[in-house]
């Protein structure tokens, strides 16, 4: 979402680079980010406010010695980034048992599939969520509630033709006491636009039932309008938190760099993705060192725990170490690979110094060959698919025809997958010397490496020893 911004911000503060801040530069700079700012639709006052802080933060840092102009920027940027997303990451309020959390938001906003990603993340984190129709006045938003809650396998309570919401959420408390829930996840109405009848009823539920969170959920690509919603919400109905969703949309940003500044309440959650299980807990540290292009190892390493099944991990390594890594055990992989999300994002974690369009290239390409490789795969029988070492010419000319790809393209990737299987055997038998070692190599001194992330070399290689540190944890 933010790639436009960063993009820019990353080339306003690469010109300061090798220069002194003074008086001049330092203008000329604030003048680009403002105008970046803008362009990225985040709210006038919220540039204002930004623009202002980061003067006079700038003009009274003192110039570190052999410390670049640019990254001494890059910090103050980043400091006040993380302070207009709200500084600290703010948890759920689980009190009260069953503890009520109360989904707010206008139509088309999210509301009803972030209810269910929200019941899948509490799931996953030991809880036991009861979701809970509430939304008596949209025709489909009970059958899609109850659809998204048989596919993720949780329980969703209704009540059938029964219009009155607090009726509704008395018999789920009930409900949640005598079959185990402790926390109850209410999908409330939305309109289209914000109207005295359905803040009424919300008013309603929150002064009867007195839900420990209630969450606004905010189209991130709505734009300025995300900001008026949330001020309203929050002026009726006193928020605890705010959910942003279709983070990994095209859209400008804005909205996510101006709602929290402008209610002063948490953007406790963010949606990055379609699938159901696309919910996380908002960082604001993070989200501003992925805004400046600085990568977000954490979140990947946390991503990566999630996604991958450590047993199915443990026999790879141990197939990879003996060289049996066969098509089979890669069909896997990719599915696992899937599961993380795009190769785009993935790239943007990683803060490799790369553009947004190059990295669309490089996710659009990327993501074709995995197709069409697991295409090429589906036409082999399962002896070959077991079996690489199979493979034979006639076998090839088999395989071309029925997957509908030349020979050559067909020995392309059969050379591709056999190099990436002695890779992985290598990589495996440098982990097993290093372990015997007790230590992993220094990085940052392995020549130009370094300059794979962030701005310049010296980011560059704090990022990757950061992310070997992470390695010898989980090593």
């Amino acid at each position: 979402m933010f790639d436009s911004l960063s993009d820019k911000l990353r080339e306003i503060i690469s010109k300061t680079r090798g220069n002194e801040l003074t008086q001049d530069n330092m203008q000329e700079a604030l003048r680009e980010i403002r105008r970046a700012l803008l362009d990225a639709d985040v709210n006038l006052r919220v540039v204002k406010a930004f623009i202002s802080s980061i003067k006079d933060k700038a003009e009274g840092e003192k110039v570190l010695e052999g410390v670049d102009p640019s990254q001494q920027l890059i910090k103050i940027v980043h400091d006040e980034l993380v302070n207009l997303l709200g500084t600290d990451q703010k948890p759920l309020d689980f009190s009260g048992n069953p503890n009520l959390i109360m989904m707010l938001g206008l139509q088309g906003s999210g509301k009803t599939t972030s209810s269910a990603k929200l019941a899948v993340k509490l799931k996953k984190e030991g809880r036991n969520p009861l979701l809970v129709a509430c939304d008596v006045y949209r025709p489909a938003a009970i059958s899609q509630l109850q659809t998204l809650g048989k596919e993720i396998e949780n329980e969703v309570f209704t009540i059938s033709d029964c219009k009155d919401v607090q009726q509704i959420v008395r018999g789920a408390i009930d409900y949640a006491n005598q079959n185990g829930f402790n926390t109850l996840i209410l999908d409330t109405a939305g309109r289209l636009q914000i109207d005295t009848d359905m803040m009424a009823e919300l008013l309603l539920i929150d002064r009867i039932f007195k839900p420990t969170e209630k969450l606004l959920v905010i189209d991130a690509m709505t734009g300025q309008e995300a900001v008026n919603v949330a001020e309203n919400f929050d002026a009726q109905l006193g928020l605890t938190g705010l959910v942003l969703t279709k983070l990994d949309g095209d859209s400008r940003g804005g909205a996510a760099l101006s709602v929290s500044y402008c209610t002063g309440k948490p953007i406790k959650l963010t949606g990055t993705g379609e699938k159901l299980n696309a919910l996380e807990d908002f960082y604001p540290e993070r989200m501003a060192t992925r805004i400046l292009g600085m990568g977000d190892i954490v979140s990947l390493v946390e991503r990566a725990q999630e996604v991958f099944d450590e047993k199915q991990a443990r026999e790879l390594e141990e197939k990879m170490s003996k060289n049996n890594f066969s098509y089979n055990d890669f069909l896997k992989m990719q599915k696992q690979m899937q599961a993380f999300g795009s190769m785009g994002n993935m790239l943007g974690m990683l803060g490799l110094n790369i553009g947004k369009d190059d990295r669309d290239k490089i996710s659009h390409e990327g993501e074709k060959q995995f197709k069409k490789m697991e295409v090429f795969i589906s036409s082999m029988t399962p002896e070959e698919r077991a079996n690489p070492d199979l493979m034979n010419t006639s076998r090839k000319k088999r395989i071309a025809k029925g997957c509908g790809m030349d020979l050559a393209e067909i020995n392309t990737y059969i050379k591709q997958f056999d190099s990436m299987r002695m890779m992985m055997k290598g990589m495996t038998d440098m982990k097993s010397m290093f372990g015997k070692m007790g230590s992993m190599p220094d990085m940052s001194k392995m020549g130009n490496l370094g300059s794979m992330g962030g701005f310049n070399g010296k980011l560059g290689k704090h990022a990757i020893n950061k992310a070997m540190k992470m390695m010898r944890r989980f090593k």
